[in-house]
């Protein structure tokens, strides 16, 4: 995606306002971008697409802007010096009925509408067709949201609930404060007929559940699990990296769940089939917070360390809890290791469109598995719990990693990780010589 995001500047706070209405309905918003200049800007991008543009003002002037493709490009009226703080106000009408697909995104993106109301899926860089930003998954700064909505439906977004306040027309503005930066493709704001369920995870962490009022009693066998799912992880990965969780029950044909930051959403269908596979979904973007959201990717070459992290811990945990041998799927994945790098490159080199693929899932968890049989399970549970306490909070890549994992186990990894990171072909799997990877289909 080599337009996503921009140079020149770097956000320091949104404020988002939605003047939602009904499903599938346009309404009036409006992005307050506030910013500072890294260097001087006679003008400047944000990544916006689709909706309707209205205003654009810069520290309180109009300024002139043009779309160029999903770019918005912005002219203020003068110059903006380096290293001023600069204010940029849109005024825009939201249409959630525009939404794009991406064939390696599985789903559409952007809007997406619920029976009732409606739920996010930004990732990967379907931001802009919900707000002007700047649209990197690197690239994070904190989100305060204002969503007014009619008084029959509840609104959610991510962090923590500030408050609510009824308007004279009876309508309600629900505020949030995502508490913590936050990537444009990790936003969440759902909006329907929703119960609020409050349980306390470990140390006292506050877990709210969003679910639609008609799934609350058919998903609770699952949802109650998520304070034991972090318990579990915690042992692994070091105490949970932000203020608060909960899971977001997705109603409607959503296909996929998604990691949005402190706040998962998992469709209906996940939490209301088989165990070990709602679990397994649980377990996955529960995960994504430590690796993923706290600890962000640098470019989206870098997406295997998201979703590898994501699917191993996942993995091993359906191990340990009556699923498949974690051995047993991922001599699996070797088997078919050599036909994924032919259908969609190396795990940290994809070839476009192929970000979402089994490579980056499965695919990534096996180098992840094979560090582990190299350098022993103590080791890599130290290296593991040193890389999500080191970036926390932080964007961190590929190299990044390596480096990290070679100082905690004393030794130059560079030359073992690099050929599973990289190489065109499969390496012989540390502690399993008998594993053989199958033949390349065209």
């Amino acid at each position: 995606m080599p337009r996503a995001g921009n140079g020149g500047y770097t956000v320091r706070h949104y404020t988002l306002d939605f003047d939602w209405r009904a499903p599938r309905t346009p309404f009036a918003a409006r992005a307050v971008i506030r910013a500072s200049a890294t260097q001087s800007l006679s003008r400047f991008d944000l990544d916006f697409a689709g909706n309707t543009l209205h205003t654009i003002t810069v520290d309180g002037t109009p300024a002139a802007a043009v779309r160029d493709g999903d770019e918005l490009v912005i002219t203020p009226a003068k110059p903006i010096p380096r290293g001023d703080t600069f204010t940029v106000r849109v005024t825009y009408t939201a249409d959630p009925t525009q939404r794009r697909h991406r064939d390696d995104a599985i789903q559409d993106y952007g809007w997406v509408p619920t029976p009732n109301g409606t739920v996010l899926y930004a990732q990967p860089d379907g931001a802009k067709m919900i707000f002007p930003a700047n649209d990197h998954p690197s690239l994070r700064a904190p989100v305060t949201f204002h969503v007014t909505t009619p008084p029959d439906v509840s609104a959610v977004a991510n962090g923590r609930l500030v408050g609510t306040a009824r308007r004279p027309d009876g309508r309600v503005k629900w505020t949030y404060d995502s508490e913590q930066p936050i990537a444009a493709q990790l936003v969440q704001v759902a909006i329907g007929r929703f119960t609020f369920v409050d349980r306390t995870g470990p140390g006292g962490l506050p877990v709210r559940d969003v679910v639609p009022n008609g799934l609350v009693s058919g998903t609770e066998a699952y949802r109650s699990l998520v304070p034991d799912h972090l318990s579990w992880l915690e042992q692994r990965l070091g105490p949970y990296p932000f203020r608060r969780y909960g899971v977001l029950v997705g109603d409607g044909e959503l296909p996929v769940a998604l990691e949005t930051q402190s706040l998962s959403v998992v469709p209906k269908g996940d939490l209301t089939g088989d165990r070990i596979d709602a679990e397994r979904d649980l377990v996955h973007e529960l995960a994504h917070q430590w690796t993923g959201d706290s600890v962000a990717i640098r470019r989206w070459s870098d997406l295997w360390l998201s979703e590898g992290h994501a699917r191993f811990y996942e993995r091993l945990y359906s191990d340990e809890h009556g699923g498949t041998d974690l051995e047993d799927a991922m001599q699996a994945a070797y088997e078919q290791h050599d036909q994924w790098r032919y259908d969609a490159g190396a795990p940290a080199e994809p070839t476009e469109p192929t970000l979402f693929k089994a490579m980056r899932y499965d695919g990534s968890a096996l180098v992840l598995y094979a560090l582990r049989e190299e350098v022993g399970p103590e080791t890599f549970d130290r290296i593991e719990r040193s890389w999500v306490t080191t970036y926390r909070g932080r964007a961190a890549g590929t190299q990044d990693f390596v480096s990290l994992a070679s100082r905690v186990a004393g030794e130059d990894l560079k030359p073992f990780l690099t050929p599973w990171l990289y190489g065109p072909h499969t390496p012989p799997m540390p502690g399993h010589p008998d594993w053989r990877v199958d033949p390349v289909e065209d």
